[in-house]
């Protein structure tokens, strides 16, 4: 799997891949991450990934949620030291009280400018829970919302 191919429309850049995906997390891999072998450690791609996934989660349940379950994780290219890690996902299921989400990790390696890898996806699964921490329902997507509508 090489470098994933993207299109430039002026400044911003649009990838085919991502499409229907929303941007969760951005976190340049540091030194201290790294497993013995001096390649960013799995582990820390996943707590990436579980931070991500649960800002996405809480965006949709409209509140907090837990991790219940981070299923099917496969990595598919290392991660180096100094490379920019970016977490993307998307909602594939809502159950009455919980969301099952596709998570991407790909990583722009610092010493190709410009290159793009896919690194690692996955699936995870988050419960919404009110204030004792007891599932609750996820409202539904046209539910309303204390926000005030905008330009009001």
């Amino acid at each position: 799997m090489g470098a994933i191919p993207t299109v430039s429309r002026g400044t911003r850049v649009v990838d085919p891949v991502l499409a229907g995906t929303e941007p969760a997390i951005r976190v340049l891999a540091m030194p201290a991450d790294t497993n013995p072998t001096g390649d960013i450690f799995g582990g820390w791609i996943m707590a990436q990934m579980d931070l991500a996934g649960g800002i996405l989660a809480s965006r949709r349940a409209r509140g907090r949620v837990v991790t219940v379950a981070m299923n099917a994780f496969e990595f598919h290219h290392p991660v180096y030291v100094g490379d920019l890690l970016s977490c993307y996902g998307r909602v594939v299921r809502v159950g009455r009280t919980s969301l099952t989400l596709h998570l991407e990790a790909f990583a722009e390696r610092a010493a190709e400018l410009g290159q793009v890898v896919k690194v690692t996806e996955a699936t995870a699964t988050f419960v919404a829970v009110d204030e004792q921490r007891r599932p609750r329902p996820v409202p539904p997507l046209d539910a309303p919302t204390d926000e005030p509508a905008p330009g009001a």
